[in-house]
């Protein structure tokens, strides 16, 4: 009897026109981050269930795969990289020393309702700074999400942020301090639900009554304007006025103002920036900065890199503080939205060039072709059989190639290739040279005008 198959609901296989763009995204992210000093590390998808439980919230502890494995330990498969980061620093501080910079991409899995751009298995792409408060490492996060979509090929993005501090000394002043994480997380949906929604969240869930509830919303909600004209300066008086009085509160203005004037130094553009009191952030671990970034043209897709400041999470593993501040590019999230914007080739190969078998009695000099070409940073697939050239070409258009190489016995008499450009249809003749050199350089010509890496 076969087995029928098929995948777990939220789990996904994916094709080569699928990994393509997302093995692209990770490099690049690679890259950018590397550029910033950022170091590689890796940790265990299974944790033990204690390292993981209570770190981002009753919402985070009821979507976390748990299990006992063999030896009866309680385990947990992690739901983010920043918990499994804060027990590597503890870990391992002494021999990392401070400030240590990571990137960290990996999987991650919760078991939460499957929607547009949310599955139960995906991918983040992690940069974090840990061992130091300063506003530095604050600014500098901003500076690296904007590089980063900038260097994915994107302008057309938000970066909202907000400080838990500010936020935190307006509950202060409402009397609901004591409630502060409770309050924290139905604030974070006001992008997800109604308003009316979150006040009776706020009711319901965390016992205010309506006044409170009513002040929380429009302190929210009564900056909207400036934050959807991204009038910086005027939410920043606004954030002061309503934190008068509050250490912590003032505290967070201060740094949201310093903040904004380092990214600027830095070259952020301000289109690419906004202060927006509404973002809290729903993981129970965040102390200061949070940021969100949204796509200008498809704000419905949420969040495509979060994260913020988190200086408590580290001391449940030791006694050292370890401050941490970071973001996580959620790259299933981003790559739906690519696509729904229509930003993703669809191609199946990693190289541009297909080298058909035009005549079997030349495979030699295929492979050789093919050689030169790879030696001078070309990708090229030569075909392993010599059916008819009608064929090989429609497996070049279906695989997606941008270049096609057409060589039989007259044109090697002849010291000549056809180019056979899939894009333009324009088919040009040019000479081999020695050691295929003009064909090399005819080549990369082709793709320079052609092909986007």
């Amino acid at each position: 009897m076969l087995i029928e198959p098929r995948t777990l609901k939220g789990f996904r296989d994916f094709l080569p026109e699928q990994m393509i763009p997302r093995e692209r995204i990770i490099e690049t992210a690679k890259r950018v981050y590397r550029s910033f000093g950022f170091a590689p590390i890796d940790t265990p998808a299974l944790e033990y269930l204690e390292i993981l439980q209570g770190k981002g919230g009753d919402e985070s502890d009821r979507l976390m795969y748990r299990f006992q494995d063999h030896g009866g330990r309680d385990v947990g498969m992690r739901f983010d990289l920043t918990v499994p980061l804060a027990r590597f620093a503890a870990q391992h501080i002494d021999t990392l020393g401070t400030p240590f910079k990571r990137y960290h991409m990996a999987t991650v899995w919760r078991g939460e309702n499957t929607h547009r751009g949310r599955y139960r298995e995906f991918m983040q792409c992690d940069f974090d700074t840990i061992g130091t408060r300063s506003v530095a490492a604050d600014a500098e996060t901003v500076v690296v999400i904007h590089e980063l979509l900038r260097a994915i090929g994107l302008d057309k993005f938000t970066i909202r942020i907000n400080h838990r501090g500010a936020l935190n000394g307006v509950l202060a002043k409402l009397g609901v301090a004591d409630r502060a994480a409770d309050v924290l997380r139905c604030i974070d949906k006001l992008d997800k639900i109604s308003p009316d929604a979150v006040a009776a969240e706020l009711q319901e869930k965390v016992g205010l009554d309506a006044t409170s509830a009513g002040k929380i919303l429009s302190f929210c909600l009564g900056e909207s304007g400036a934050s959807s004209a991204k009038d910086i300066e005027r939410t920043l008086a606004f954030l002061g006025e309503q934190v008068k009085g509050s250490e912590a509160g003032e505290a967070g203005v201060a740094t949201l103002a310093e903040l904004f004037k380092l990214a600027r130094s830095a070259g952020v553009s301000e289109a690419n920036l906004d202060l927006d009191v509404k973002i809290a952030r729903g993981l129970d671990y965040y102390t200061g900065v949070v940021f969100e970034t949204r796509l200008d043209e498809l704000p419905t897709i949420g969040s495509v890199c979060s994260g913020g400041r988190y200086d408590n999470l580290a001391e449940l593993y030791t006694k050292q503080e370890l401050p941490g501040i970071g973001a996580s590019l959620g790259l299933d999230r981003f790559l739906a939205a690519l696509e729904e914007l229509g930003r993703l080739d669809k191609v199946q190969t990693t190289a541009p060039v297909l080298i058909p078998q035009f005549d079997a009695s030349r495979l030699g000099d295929y492979f050789a072709m093919a050689s030169a070409l790879r030696h001078h940073g070309v990708g090229c697939e030569v075909y392993p059989e010599p059916k008819k050239l009608g064929q090989q070409l429609k497996y070049a258009d279906r695989k997606g190639f941008r270049l096609v190489l057409i060589a039989g016995g007259n044109e090697f008499a002849e010291g000549v290739c056809q180019i056979k450009d899939l894009l333009t249809g324009q088919q040009d003749n040019v000479p081999f040279g020695d050691n295929y050199s003009g064909l090399v350089s005819a080549t990369l010509t082709a793709l320079r005008e052609t092909y986007v890496a």
